[in-house]
Parts: structure tokens; sequence; C-alpha cells
């Protein structure tokens, strides 16, 4: 899959970054080196691969996950007490978005 110069830029922009043409150039061929391996990846025929490991399965003294407990939720007094600023029942955070 080719990606253009222009899907790059669009690319870069909702990530908020600023390249300059040379890096633009850079990451379109990348971008294309791994889509192009991707798109070879889904070549394969995966239909009687066993997975090789699971995140969730019985492990008994080794599993690493602890039962689910009904617990009282922490509160909004107590989830902003160490806020460095806070107000209205929010925590505030500095503007990251500018366009």
């Amino acid at each position: 899959m080719k990606l253009s110069e222009e899907q790059v830029r669009h690319v870069a922009e909702l990530a908020n970054l600023a390249l300059r043409d040379d890096e633009i150039a850079r990451m379109k061929r990348d971008l294309d080196e791994i889509l192009t391996y991707i798109d070879k990846l889904n070549e394969l025929d995966t239909a009687n691969v066993e997975p090789m490991a699971q995140v969730l399965y019985k492990a008994e003294e080794t599993a690493t996950l602890r039962e689910d407990r009904e617990r009282a939720t922490l509160g909004t007094a107590t989830a902003l007490e160490n806020a460095p600023l806070s107000g209205s029942g929010y925590f505030k955070v500095p503007k990251v978005i500018e366009r």
C-alpha cells in the first residue's frame, strides 16, 4: 500500500506534529514499508494455527490476576485531594491543543 504525501501530512496534523519536508518524505517511506509488511503478513493463512499465549488462562497459583470484588468508590473529594489544580469537582489541566 502506498501513501501519498498529502496523507502523511494529514496524519502528522492529526498527531499535532510539525514535520519538515525531508521528514515528511522519510515518514512516507517508512510508513510505506510498514504497510507493505503488514500486507505480506495478511497473506498468511492462520486458520489452523493454535494461539501460543493467552492473557486470561487458568494458572492456579501462578495467576497474576486478582478476583473482582465490589468495593466502595473513591469519591470525588478523595480523588481530587492530590490534584495540583482542581475546581467544580474536576481536575483542571493545561490546554494542549492549539489551532
